[in-house]
């Protein structure tokens, strides 16, 4: 059953993607060319819409006995309308804040998805109290955005979060979670399906409507399969989503450092600092490919570790990723702390020589 659902909707998004193609120019859902994108055409998005009712035919005929299944597909519909009218009006920030706000809301208050707790390594607990429901909004508008933010290339958004989702679907059949596994899967076939028209040179943008769509169930489907369990498992999903975190995180501290608003564009995001140094565009998605799956497997190393190897595990990769954001300057071309460090030992070294 589970098999032929997935070929529907796999097939589905493929049927369906030429057709949003044709609807986005008839709206005015287009993207054009400007100083800060790298297409040069006018080019139809929207094409999140085929990825979301190939995924809503999976989630309808599943129908689990989940009282979260309902309001995550409310959500989702809240979503899609937003991605949709942002797409073709260019909404303001403060809207689409609100109404990923209210999507989030109607999964934690209705649905009832909260982290309410969190155990901790070496004994004891982290309760969240009043704060349970506040937190777990903001987490899945968090990542909403983030995976939003990495949509700067053919095929990458999609790419980035066809690794995530087969990552958390991965992870979810370790832990014996179904309900994960059909969802997830659903939403890994209907993006595949798209990415035939997405992955360089694309015929369609995921624009808004897909990019926030998916990291809306991407954020849904890692607290249900990592809530109320370890510090240490709950650092699972966050390692799984490193790139658009990580790309969101030093985003904010390049905003900070050139005293520029939080919400304000720019062209130095991972991407760009990769096409600034000479990789083609073709060439820079597949290398943030690659980042992805590296931080897939480390979630899955990570998540059979013990305490001490788990956080030996993560100084590791934050200080790969601290030595890959300096080199590539993703911060700033001036911000190179551990870079410098490492060249004032060395020229000390030779100058003992």
């Amino acid at each position: 059953m589970i098999y032929i659902m997935l070929i529907t909707c796999f097939f589905g998004s493929i049927i369906l993607t030429p057709l949003v193609k044709k609807l986005a120019f008839k709206l005015g859902a287009v993207d054009k060319p400007e100083q800060r994108k790298v297409h040069l055409k006018i080019m139809p998005r929207m094409g999140g819409l085929a990825i979301y009712i190939s995924f809503l035919i999976g989630a309808l005929i599943i129908n689990p006995n989940k009282d979260y299944h309902f309001p995550i597909l409310i959500g989702s519909t809240i979503i899609i309308i937003t991605g949709i009218l942002d797409d073709i009006y260019n909404l303001s920030a403060k809207i689409k804040f609100l109404t990923q706000t209210l999507a989030a809301a109607v999964v934690v208050i209705w649905g009832g998805v909260q982290v309410e707790f969190i155990n901790l390594p070496f004994g004891g607990q982290i309760e969240f109290g009043f704060l349970d429901i506040p937190i777990t909004i903001l987490w899945i508008v968090g990542i909403t955005n983030a995976i939003n933010l990495i949509d700067g290339l053919d095929g990458l958004a999609a790419g980035v979060s066809s690794i995530a989702l087969f990552t958390i679907t991965g992870m979810a059949m370790i832990m014996g979670n179904g309900y994960v596994i059909a969802i997830s899967s659903i939403a890994l076939a209907s993006t595949l399906g798209f990415l035939f028209f997405n992955f360089y040179p694309a015929k369609i943008f995921m624009g808004d409507t897909g990019a926030l769509f998916l990291g809306y169930i991407i954020a849904v489907m890692s607290l249900l399969g990592f809530k109320n369990v370890t510090l240490i498992s709950f650092v699972i999903p966050v390692i799984i989503l490193g790139v658009p975190i990580s790309d969101t995180f030093f985003a904010i501290i390049r905003r900070l450092i050139n005293k520029q608003p939080l919400s304000a564009p720019d062209k130095s995001h991972l991407h760009h600092c990769l096409l600034n140094i000479g990789f083609t565009h073709r060439q820079t998605v597949i290398i943030i490919y690659a980042m992805a799956t590296f931080f897939g497997l480390v979630a899955v190393i990570f998540s059979q570790a013990k305490v001490w190897g788990a956080i030996l595990l993560i100084a590791t990769v934050l200080l790969i990723i601290e030595l890959f954001v300096e080199k590539i300057g993703l911060v700033g071309k001036n911000y190179k702390p551990i870079l410098k460090f490492i060249n004032d030992i060395r020229y000390a070294a030779d100058k003992e020589r």
